[in-house]
């Protein structure tokens, strides 16, 4: 492709580079530069990608990027925003694969995992869909399931795999939309078919500073789509509708006058049921993850289920036939007369939306064991510590991905919002000897949440990425007690 036809949609200051040199890749990393291929000098949070433009150039690079030229100035293309230029380029070069088909994207603090594998079941089973899907759980390709690093990719990887998905015939993509990724423009140039918005609470403030950045941040997502659902029970959600500047849809499970209502809620340790409402039709339907949020996001998924003009009744059908998603409250086999969930709540909201709804189905104690992860917002720890010492019978507090961090100074902080609660507290910093002495007091009707990891099968010691899978590690504890 020629270099006139990438930049075609950026704003270009100066070019030195000859706008007809054929271009073979796009790429922001200068040690995995090819020949040929138009390097991208992005400003990082830890380093700059002008200091490596020699070293892109060593490597190949037909063409610069860039917002400060070089000392000689050659070969290069000078813009104002090297982040913006690196996602419409890519875009451009790999011939905007997303607008070849239908795009939902879910933004929020927490459901959106749920919500977007929820969302790919009622395509697959409805509409006969293969269905592309990005987020945090992975990246899949119909049921080809891919390796990520990132809830949402860098804009150059995002657009390689929108034309992998495209090639591999998906009509649909469910992604999921992170703050990071609006802010940071990893989906600039994306347009989403569908936006859905599920909640918001404090997350992400040492990158966002104020819960009004982030939201504001969020709320991008909604100039760039043709409609947007909108959790109508979210106190966010008036500020979320106030910045759309698309078609709004609204879901309810408590607020009257939503487009989309669920009414006769029923909950139990193995699900939700509700009626949901829309436009004076009815259908009965059932979710098979336990907590009043799964109502929630049965509802966002039926929302964009109806945005897309799947009939309510084929979208009560799939919430129905659903199974579970892994990491988002999980029940984890025991033998025994006690449940073990694992669930990826590490928000002080998710944990309190978890806590509260497996309140009232636990017949014996409920009993929560978590941590906090080293290197990320701090504000929180003390926050999680009071939350969860007043709606769960016993605390376990222990470590979640310390990372560079000291295990027991962050464990310190948690303990510091649970400084009335001494006597439902147990510290015990290694997560494998947590579990296992969770499991070994566990009393018949007793619930266990290992709330956190949800997914993950590692945990970050340093810059060490371990593998701890906490099912094996359940299964090991049991084992242990079978002997």
């Amino acid at each position: 492709m020629k270099l006139r036809e990438i930049i075609k949609n950026i704003k270009v200051l100066s070019c030195t580079a000859d706008p007809e040199t054929e271009i073979t890749g796009v790429c922001y990393d200068s040690r995995k530069v090819r020949p040929g291929e138009l390097f991208v000098a992005v400003r990082g949070f830890s380093s700059d990608g002008h200091r490596f433009i020699p070293m892109a150039r060593e490597k190949g690079a037909a063409a610069i990027l860039c917002e400060e030229l070089p000392a000689d100035g050659r070969d290069c293309v000078q813009t104002d925003d090297c982040r913006l230029g690196l996602a419409l380029c890519s875009r451009d070069f790999f011939g905007n694969p997303a607008a070849e088909m239908t795009v939902i994207g879910i933004t929020g603090t927490s459901g959106k995992t749920t919500t977007s594998y929820l969302m790919k079941h009622l395509l697959e089973t409805k509409r006969g869909a293969k269905v592309g899907l990005i987020g945090t759980n992975g990246n899949c390709i119909g049921d080809e399931v891919l390796h990520t690093e990132h809830t949402t990719p860098e804009s150059n990887d995002l657009q390689r795999l929108f034309r992998q998905m495209a090639d591999a015939g998906c009509s649909h993509v469910v992604m999921e939309v992170s703050s990071h990724s609006l802010s940071l423009d990893r989906v600039a140039g994306v347009h989403f078919d569908v936006a859905v918005y599920t909640n918001l609470s404090q997350d992400h403030l040492d990158f966002h500073g104020t819960m009004e950045d982030y939201a504001a941040a969020k709320r991008l997502l909604f100039s760039r789509c043709t409609v947007g659902c909108f959790n109508r029970d979210d106190r966010w959600a008036e500020f979320m509708l106030a910045g759309a500047s698309c078609r709004r849809f609204t879901y309810a499970a408590g607020q009257e006058g939503a487009d989309l209502r669920a009414k006769d809620v029923r909950l139990s340790a193995s699900g939700v049921g509700f009626t949901a409402c829309f436009r004076g039709e009815e259908a009965e339907t059932r979710l098979a993850i336990p907590g009043s949020f799964s109502v929630s996001n049965a509802l966002a998924v039926m929302a964009a289920g109806l945005a897309l003009g799947i009939p309510l009744r084929d979208c009560a059908d799939a919430m129905r036939d659903a199974k579970g998603v892994k990491g988002r409250l999980e029940v984890v086999p025991t033998g025994g007369d006690y449940t073990v969930l694992i669930d990826y709540c590490h928000k002080p909201d998710a944990l309190e939306k978890v806590l509260s709804s497996l309140r009232p189905v636990t017949e014996g104690r409920l009993i929560v064991l978590f941590g906090c992860g080293g290197d990320r917002d701090r504000l929180k720890r003390p926050i999680m510590g009071r939350i969860a010492a007043a709606l769960a019978d016993l605390v376990i507090v222990t470590s979640d991905n310390p990372r560079t961090e000291e295990p027991m100074a962050i464990i310190g902080e948690i303990l510091a919002g649970m400084a009335d609660s001494p006597e439902k507290t147990k510290v015990i910093c290694d997560r494998e000897e947590a579990i296992a002495w969770a499991i070994d007091k566990a009393r018949p009707g007793d619930v266990i949440l290992l709330a956190g990891k949800g997914h993950e099968d590692y945990q970050v010691v340093g810059l060490e990425k371990r593998h701890m899978d906490e099912r094996e590690i359940v299964a090991d504890v049991l084992k242990r007690q079978n002997r």
